[in-house]
């Protein structure tokens, strides 16, 4: 099922939610809406779902429209053939997990039996055939968590909606339950809508991801293009640890660029029209340092180890490389404080844009 959101427009009394946001979905994909909390993520989705009524725009499943202001159309959640999982999981307490996962279909008057065989089979999908006559209070969180799965999936919808799922999960089970839930959805072959505020999951799990700031789209492509190719700073930053360097910035070529600041220069890539200044963005993953007689083939840039701090898996490390030039850098061995490092990273690495502009990608 594709989904289309045209100039959708959310108000709750006089704050506004989101503000004239178009985006496709498409069909069998997942899509990640990532954003900080308030940015209008889970108003869209909810808007999607029918649980919220827009100030404005249209909402399209493939050629039906589900939703329009202008048309005065707005069919209700139970007929819009979606499951979703809540962040709260939303089991009733009182009800057997059959029961909890069987709710849909009773609601829609299935036969009894066809009830029992589809409870049967989601519960098999999750791993949870077991279970079926226990309540949800004598499960673990991952279980509940599978549980609403279930009774998302039960009903075989075409369109499956998220609102953050994973976030009262632990580190480990959390990045279990991402796993599981992609390959569900490929095997279902069902269109996805996934609302986070975690990065790494957005990057996971989507085929495709829309960056959301103020109720209004910042960026929308794919995971690693966003990730390397941000449009601007907020976007740079939200994704992850990114070093910034603003200096001014001199055209070499057709997108190459050399970004200047006091003591340091560093050749990069250019996407849009840059006059005077510009920001440099590097992420700490693309820079490599440099043994003693190493010669780089990219950039090279001298500084020396500010602080640090052991993240278990790695040390990160900011150093200093002039004014407008500290930078955080991940090692694999720890570096001595006041230290002097080289480090290298190549042209493609480094993405430059304007200062409080946006580019196109």
């Amino acid at each position: 099922m594709e989904v289309v959101v045209q100039h959708l427009s959310c108000s709750f009394g006089s704050k506004t939610a989101v503000e004239d946001v178009t985006l496709t979905v498409p069909s069998g994909t997942i899509t990640a809406l990532l954003g900080p909390s308030g940015c209008g993520k889970t108003t869209i989705l909810r808007s999607v779902a029918g649980l919220n009524t827009p100030r404005d725009g249209t909402i399209r499943f493939n050629d039906r429209i589900v939703f329009s202001r202008e048309q005065s159309i707005n069919v209700p959640p139970e007929r819009r053939d979606l499951g979703m999982i809540f962040q709260d999981f939303a089991l009733w307490p009182h009800m057997r997990v059959a029961d909890n996962v069987g709710f849909p279909l009773r609601v829609r008057h299935a036969p009894k039996a066809d009830i029992r065989t589809k409870v049967m089979t989601a519960l098999e999908m999750v791993h949870l055939e077991h279970e079926a006559h226990r309540y949800p209070h004598q499960l673990s969180g991952g279980q509940q968590q599978r549980v609403a799965v279930a009774r998302a999936i039960v009903s075989e919808p075409q369109l499956l909606l998220l609102d953050e799922p994973l976030s009262s999960l632990d580190a480990g089970l959390r990045e279990e339950m991402r796993q599981e839930l992609v390959r569900l959805i490929k095997r279902l072959r069902i269109t996805a809508i996934h609302v986070t505020h975690d990065h790494v999951e957005a990057l996971s799990m989507a085929s495709q991801m829309i960056v959301l700031n103020e109720g209004r789209i910042e960026q929308v492509g794919e995971p690693v293009d966003i990730y390397s190719r941000p449009t601007n700073l907020f976007v740079a930053k939200f994704l992850g640890v990114v070093n910034v360097m603003t200096g001014t910035v001199e055209k070499l070529d057709d997108d190459v660029v050399r970004v200047s600041g006091p003591g340091w220069t560093v050749i990069g890539k250019s996407h849009g029209v840059l006059n005077g200044s510009g920001h440099a963005l590097i992420r700490p993953t693309s820079m490599r340092i440099l043994g003693a007689d190493e010669i780089s083939e990219g950039n090279d840039l001298t500084v020396r180890v500010i602080e640090g701090a052991y993240h278990g898996d790695r040390w990160q490390y900011e150093v200093d490389g002039g004014r407008d030039a500290r930078v955080k850098i991940f090692s694999d061995i720890p570096l001595a404080l006041g230290s002097e490092l080289r480090l290298c990273f190549p042209a493609d690495a480094c993405r430059v844009i304007p200062v409080a502009e946006t580019v196109t990608s």
